[in-house]
C-alpha cells in the first residue's frame, strides 16, 4: 500500500493541478457517445479510436453506449479526456475512478458456529433484539414463495466465502442454470465463462472468494430476513444470493469493474442490488449504469456512507444518484438514534435501519459483529427481496415506496431521513401481499451533475463498507527529490518516443475492415465465443474474456456480417491486450475462405 500510494503521488506531481492526488486508474478513460448504440456512428468512433488514437478498447457496454478505454502509451489522462471533449460524437469522458474501502470499522468480535448457537439456544436476546426490531422473526414465518423463480440480490462488494454452511446448506448462492461448471464454454453466451454462482472481477474469475470478509458479513444479513441464520437446522431459502467481487482484499475497486458488477447483475435476473459501499466523486458513467437498472425495473440499495455528515451538503455516490429505484440507508441503534457515525440527510437519505453491532457470518464457518451503514442496507435489501417473494412482478421503485411509506416512525430520525421513520419489515412485507402491482413505472431522465472535476482531494466517507480516493494524507504533490524520482521513471518513456518517431511506419500487407460478427473459438479442447471486430485477408482481431496464450494456434469459426454463413479458419495469437482483445493471424487459409472474406468485405468500411 506505501508504495503504490508513493507512486501515485509522485505521478500525481506532473499533473496540471497544482492540489492534484491521483484518485483514478493512469492511462485509462470511460466515454460516453451521442450516438444510439450499434449505429455506424459508434462504430466509427470506436475504429477511429483504436486506430487514429491508438486507444485500445479494453470494455463496451452496448445498452449504454459507454466505452472503457486504455489510452495511447505515455498520454495522460487529463490530455485524452480533453482530446475527447472536442470531439463531436462524445457526450463525456472521464477518469477510472479508483475506490477504495476504509478500514476503520471492521469486525468487532468474531464467533465459532458452536458459539453463535450456543448463543441462540441459550438468549436470543443477545444478537436477535435488532432483527426482531424491525420484525424479522415475522417475515420468517409469513413469508412464503409462491413462484420457482426465487428473487436475486446482487451483492456488489468484496466478494462471498461460498462455502460457508449457512449458504451451502440453505441453498441461498445463486446458480446460473443456463452455465455448465467447468467446461471451459460460455455456455449462456453472455460474455463470462463458467460464472455458474457470480462473477470476480477483480481477477476476471468465477471465483468469488472473499479475501477481506465485508461481502460475507453483508450476505449473511441479507439472508437473516429469510430465516434465523444463527440455529440449526436451516431452511431452504426463498431467495438467492448472487456474490459480484469488484474490490479486492484491501477493499480497492474502480469505477469501471463496479459498472460491471452493476451491469452483470441486472442482465442477469437480480431484482435487487445491494450497494455496501461509495465515495465522494462523482461518475456519470456509474451514475449511467445505476440508471440502467431502473430500466430493468430493480432496486438499487445503497449505504448512506459513516462520515457522520449530511448527504445534502456533501454527496455520497452511488447513495446520493437521484434515480427513482435508489433507496440510500442510513444506521440506527437498538435505541432507534441515528448512529453517532451515520450519514444523514432529509432530501437525500430515504430510511434508517439498524447498523450497530450486527451479527452475521464471516468466512471460514465464523459469525462476527461489525457496524456501520454497510450492515444497515443488507437488512433493507433483504427485506425488498422478501417483498419479490411474496409479490413477483412488483417493480423495484414500488417496492422503495412500501419500505419508505410502511416504516416505524422515530422522532429521532425526523429531519435526518426523508421517511422521517427506520425499516419496519413486518409492515413492509405484509402490506406487499395484498399492494397492486404497477404495471409500469415513471419515465427518468438521467441528468448529469454539471460540477464534475477530472480530480479532487476530497475524502471519501469515511466507515465500513465506504470508500475513499487514493493520495496522500494531506493531498499536496510532492516536490524537491520527488523531481529525481520522476525524472527516472519518465526517462525510458522518453527515449521510447523518441525511438517510435525515429521508427519508419510499417505498411500493412493487407487492408483491415471492421466488422461486428460472432466467433467460435476452438482452443486446447476447449470452445469459447467472441467477437471479431477487425478482419482482413491475414487475420482479425478477437474480442473474448477468455484467455488466450501468446502464439497458441486457435482455430475460429467466423460468423459474416449478415450472420448467414460461417467460414472456419485456422490460425495463431500475434499479439493480446488487456486480455480481451487478441490478434489472430491465419495460418494457411484455403483460397476459397480467402475469396469469401473478401466477398464480406466489400460492404465494410475500412479500419485505417
Amino acid at each position: 500500500m506505501f508504495a503504490r500510494a508513493l507512486i501515485i503521488s509522485v505521478l500525481a506531481a506532473l499533473l496540471p493541478f497544482s492540489a492534484l492526488a491521483q484518485n483514478y486508474i493512469p492511462g485509462e478513460v470511460i466515454v460516453k457517445l451521442k450516438s444510439q448504440a450499434g449505429t455506424a456512428d459508434s462504430y466509427a468512433f470506436v475504429g477511429k479510436a483504436t486506430s487514429d488514437k491508438e486507444m485500445v478498447l479494453k470494455e463496451s457496454w452496448g445498452k449504454m453506449n459507454l466505452y472503457h478505454f486504455a489510452v495511447r502509451k505515455g498520454e495522460t489522462v487529463e490530455s485524452a479526456i480533453a482530446a475527447l471533449q472536442q470531439d463531436p460524437n462524445v457526450l463525456y469522458a472521464e477518469p477510472n475512478w479508483i475506490i477504495e474501502k476504509t478500514s476503520d470499522v471492521g469486525f468487532h468480535q468474531i464467533f465459532s458456529a458452536e458459539e453463535i448457537h450456543a448463543a441462540a439456544a441459550n438468549s436470543q436476546a443477545s444478537f436477535m433484539a435488532t432483527s426482531a426490531n424491525i420484525g424479522v422473526q415475522s417475515v420468517w414465518s409469513s413469508s412464503s414463495s409462491s413462484s420457482n423463480d426465487k428473487p436475486i440480490v446482487a451483492v456488489i462488494d468484496t466478494g462471498l466465502d461460498t462455502n460457508h454452511f449457512v449458504f451451502t446448506n440453505s441453498g441461498a448462492i445463486y446458480t446460473n442454470p443456463d452455465e455448465i461448471p467447468g467446461n471451459g464454454v460460455d455456455d449462456d453466451g453472455n460474455g463470462y465463462i463458467d460464472d455458474v454462482h457470480g462473477w470476480n472481477f477483480v481477477d476476471n474469475s468465477p471465483t468469488m472468494y472473499d479475501d477481506d470478509g465485508h461481502g460475507t458479513h453483508v450476505s449473511g444479513i441479507i439472508l437473516s430476513i429469510d430465516q434465523n441464520i444463527y440455529t440449526t437446522p436451516l431452511q431452504a431459502a426463498k431467495i438467492r444470493i448472487m456474490p459480484l467481487k469488484f474490490l479486492n482484499g484491501d477493499g480497492v475497486g474502480t469505477t469501471s469493474n463496479a459498472i460491471r458488477a452493476i451491469y452483470y447483475a441486472a442482465n442477469n435476473g437480480a431484482s435487487v442490488l445491494n450497494n455496501s459501499w461509495g465515495g465522494s466523486e462523482y461518475s456519470a458513467a456509474l451514475h449511467e449504469a445505476v440508471a440502467y437498472t431502473y430500466t430493468k425495473g430493480a432496486l438499487f440499495v445503497a449505504a448512506a456512507g459513516n462520515a457522520g455528515s449530511n448527504n445534502d451538503s456533501r454527496a455520497m455516490f452511488p447513495a446520493n444518484y437521484n434515480v427513482p429505484n435508489v433507496i440510500a440507508v442510513a444506521a440506527t441503534t437498538d435505541y432507534d438514534y441515528l448512529a453517532a457515525f451515520s450519514n444523514f440527510g432529509v432530501s437525500s437519505v430515504h430510511l434508517g435501519s439498524p447498523g450497530v453491532s450486527i451479527y452475521s457470518t464471516t468466512p471460514h464457518n465464523n459469525f462476527g459483529t461489525s457496524s456501520g451503514t454497510s450492515m444497515a442496507a443488507p437488512f433493507v435489501a433483504g427485506t425488498a427481496a422478501q417483498i419479490k417473494v411474496n409479490s413477483p412482478h412488483m417493480l423495484g421503485y414500488q417496492i422503495k415506496q412500501i419500505l419508505n411509506g410502511h416504516n416505524a416512525a422515530v422522532n429521532e430520525l425526523v429531519g435526518k431521513v426523508q421517511s422521517g421513520g427506520r425499516l419496519n419489515s413486518a409492515d413492509a412485507v405484509t402490506f406487499s401481499k395484498t399492494a397492486a402491482v404497477d404495471g409500469a413505472q415513471p419515465a427518468y431522465t438521467l441528468t448529469y451533475q454539471a460540477d464534475r472535476q477530472l480530480a479532487s482531494n476530497i475524502a471519501g466517507a469515511g466507515g465500513c463498507g465506504t470508500v475513499r480516493a487514493l493520495g496522500g494524507s494531506d493531498g499536496e504533490p510532492p516536490f524537491g527529490s520527488a523531481a529525481l524520482v520522476i525524472a527516472l521513471i519518465f526517462a525510458p518513456l522518453a527515449i521510447l518516443t523518441y525511438m517510435r518517431l525515429r521508427t519508419p511506419v510499417q505498411r500493412r500487407k493487407h487492408e483491415r475492415f471492421k466488422i461486428d460478427s460472432d466467433v467460435r473459438i476452438s482452443v486446447g479442447g476447449r470452445e469459447l465465443v467472441g467477437s471479431v471486430s477487425t478482419i482482413s485477408l491475414g487475420g482479425v482481431q478477437v474480442n473474448t474474456s477468455a484467455l488466450l496464450q501468446d502464439g497458441g494456434t486457435v482455430t475460429l469459426a467466423i460468423s459474416s456480417p449478415d450472420g448467414a454463413e460461417k467460414i472456419e479458419v485456422a490460425g495463431h495469437v500475434v499479439w493480446s491486450e488487456a486480455n480481451k482483445a487478441y490478434g489472430v493471424a491465419f495460418d494457411h487459409t484455403p483460397q476459397s475462405v480467402l475469396t469469401r472474406i473478401a466477398d464480406w468485405t466489400k460492404g465494410l468500411q475500412k479500419a485505417g
